[in-house]
């Protein structure tokens, strides 16, 4: 390099230090509160826009379904004028995906499903089309369609979520332990309480042998606590495993405690690793006795109980229910169920488990004053 072409090369590189953005100085009084007001802004418009891409695009397809079923129907069009179509949408929307004999096929099948144009612009427009046609797919009977819809908007449930609760029959299960909350609860809460169990509980994901015992059990629910919560529904946080409470000087253990955020209401539950038994729920009995007096605010529901064991009989789990004045539920457990391939995937693993819990400092025992 000779000297000119060295010093012309320095003289840039001066030039481009020069260009350099100056050091931000602090930022003004109020100008963080502004900026994260500013973020929330931004991601709702975000969300907004692409829900009403979602919104139109359902509509379309719906609309596109209808008039294929109009015109078969009126001109005697078979299957192949799907092929066509297809054909024909792609050539003249060559950057559109969505126009595969495959998807057009779901269209149709889409508007004979849900034939009510107004119910698809309140209800099924909120859900992403994959998730409808997964509805379409695993689900026979518009009212069990129409059930999963609103479960998937209300709790906004990712497609594999959705394919988790079909497989795993939450329809059938929801509301299904026996309970005597219609007589220990008043209206619209006794109604929400027995919708909010199940029977019976699966919990599949412990890898647990049928043999395992009551704390082996309870162990690895805390362990995998975002699955377990996944099973037990909406509204319910936990709060500990093993919680200490002191009853006249004597030291009784709750095998864990939940509570209810749309019941406003602590929930007990006991596990049993045999079969029902009427005089578990006299212990039960006395552990809601005992958080209603020390644990809950006097804002609270009353606290309900949910004993969960390995099997019972309907008939002897309604009768000794039929005397409590307490709100109590019994539900059976699945430990060992087989899953179709596809569904594991779904779930989360044992290292996402364990990476949300790390940090989490749960205690063995709680005490709550």
């Amino acid at each position: 390099m000779t000297a000119a072409h060295k010093k012309a090369a320095e003289a840039g590189q001066e030039e481009g230090l020069n260009t350099l953005p100056a050091r931000l100085s602090e930022p003004p009084e109020g100008y963080s509160g502004w900026l994260a007001d500013l973020k929330d802004r931004i991601h709702t418009a975000q969300q907004r826009a692409s829900l009403a891409v979602n919104r139109e695009l359902v509509l379309l397809y719906w609309q596109i379904g209808q008039d294929i079923l109009a015109r078969q129907a009126a001109q005697g069009w078979g299957a192949k004028v799907i092929e066509r179509l297809s054909q024909d949408l792609g050539a003249a929307f060559p950057e559109m995906k969505g126009f595969s004999s495959r998807n057009l096929k779901y269209m149709r099948a889409f508007a004979e499903a849900w034939p009510s144009e107004e119910f698809v612009q309140q209800a099924a427009a909120q859900l992403p089309w994959f998730h409808l046609c997964t509805l379409i797919d695993k689900l026979k009977t518009p009212e069990a369609r129409e059930w999963y819809l609103r479960k998937a908007v209300e709790h906004n449930w990712s497609r594999n979520i959705l394919v988790m609760q079909i497989e795993s029959r939450l329809l059938e299960r929801s509301g299904a332990a026996v309970t005597n909350f219609a007589l220990s609860l008043p209206k619209p809460q006794s109604d929400l309480a027995r919708e909010s169990l199940k029977d019976p509980y699966r919990f599949d994901f412990l890898g647990l042998t049928e043999e395992a015992q009551e704390r082996e059990i309870e162990g690895a629910l805390v362990k995998h606590v975002t699955s377990f919560l996944l099973e037990l529904g909406a509204g319910f946080a936990f709060v500990g495993r093993q919680v200490l409470l002191d009853v006249g000087g004597e030291e009784f253990f709750l095998d864990l405690l939940f509570y209810h955020l749309k019941l406003r209401c602590y929930v007990v539950i006991e596990l049993k690793a045999g079969k029902f038994k009427p005089d578990q729920l006299g212990q039960l009995s006395f552990y809601l006795t005992a958080v209603d007096a020390q644990v809950k605010h006097p804002t609270d529901g009353p606290t309900i109980g949910l004993l969960l064991c390995k099997s019972k009989n309907q008939v002897v789990a309604e009768y000794a229910l039929r005397d409590k004045s307490q709100p109590l539920g019994v539900a059976e457990y699945q430990l060992v169920e087989s899953l179709p391939p596809e569904l594991l995937s779904s779930l989360p693993s044992i290292e996402q488990i364990e990476r949300e819990l790390a940090g989490t400092g749960l205690p063995e025992r709680e005490r709550m004053d």
